[in-house]
């Protein structure tokens, strides 16, 4: 009788394990992160369970589908883009999504295998859209400030870009907004990972930037040129001012000195002109006649005046 009872109980056992592993549970968990639908031969019979419980369902006849609540991650595929100068440039996104209603996200793209179709196409398209529009200098430029251009001339010019790189991330990331609400997604944030030349565009922008270094270099050099003309320019005139100033002073001071060496001559002279007359005889003597001096005058002359006046002793 127990035997036969045992086995009964095993056999309830079971059926009901049975029951629960094929779906015929009465109820189901929601966790914190999730978030579900309950559909009846792939229909949604209620609104989505978007808060973490316990919920009930038709055993058998209701299934549960549940979707990540987390911010999930979107990677487009390098994709080559021409810029509107026609420059073909490879460009590499991503994203960040979430689900924010699971029952039109379910009815529109089934799992998140589906969301990544649509998003590619959303956001490859809004990226094609924009990048075309500009110009590659915009694209590759983190803002739109006043860019100074060098001319072949070595003049400048402003270049006034409407948009820079983040601007232009920041409109592509609100063209796709518009657009993956009618999916139940929600678009967080899109990035541009990188941006990258192709070697025809590569090797010409190189080129460009190794003749814009060269025409800035010689500006510069040109400038400092000039520079260096006109300080030199300066230091010879403030030279010259020096010079000419220091040659009047002077002059100043030896015409002041001649006079006084005049007026003391003349002073001499008035006291007593025999004197005088001497000692500049005697001066005109020993700067003109040295040990080696020969001259042929005659005995009368002048310039013996004085030796001639001399008595033997």
């Amino acid at each position: 009788m127990k035997t036969k009872y045992k086995t009964y109980l095993i056999s309830v056992i079971v059926l009901v394990l049975i029951f629960f592993a094929f779906g015929g549970a009465p109820f189901f968990v929601v966790n914190e992160y999730e978030q579900a639908i309950v559909t009846m031969f792939g229909k949604p019979r209620s609104n989505s369970k978007q808060a973490a419980g316990l919920y009930l369902k038709i055993p058998f006849f209701e299934k549960v589908i549940k979707f990540d609540k987390r911010i999930l991650e979107w990677d487009g595929d390098p994709d080559q883009i021409p810029t509107k100068e026609k420059r073909n440039i490879w460009v590499d996104t991503t994203a960040r999504w979430k689900i924010v209603d699971p029952l039109k996200f379910f009815q529109s793209v089934y799992n998140e295998r589906g969301a990544h179709a649509r998003l590619d196409d959303i956001i490859d398209a809004a990226v094609r859209d924009l990048v075309s529009s500009y110009n590659l200098i915009e694209i590759v430029r983190s803002t739109n400030r006043e860019l100074k251009i060098v001319n072949r001339d070595l003049s400048e010019a402003s270049l006034d870009l409407t948009k820079g790189k983040e601007a232009i991330r920041a409109d592509i990331l609100v063209q796709a907004q518009k657009i993956v609400p009618q999916y139940g997604i929600e678009l967080v944030d899109m990035r541009i990972k990188r941006l990258k030349y192709v070697d025809q565009v590569r090797q010409k922008v190189y080129e460009r930037m190794i003749s814009e270094r060269k025409r800035a270099a010689e500006r510069h050099r040109s400038e400092g040129r000039g520079e260096k003309a006109k300080i030199e320019g300066q230091t010879d005139k403030e030279l010259r001012v020096i010079l000419s100033t220091a040659y009047r002073d002077a002059q100043k001071l030896k015409g002041a000195a001649d006079k006084d060496s005049a007026e003391i001559y003349a002073a001499s002279y008035e006291k007593d002109p025999e004197f005088y007359a001497f000692m500049k005889s005697l001066d005109t003597y020993q700067d003109t006649i040295t040990k080696n001096t020969k001259l042929i005058l005659s005995t009368d002359d002048d310039y013996f005046k004085y030796l001639n006046a001399i008595t033997p002793q």
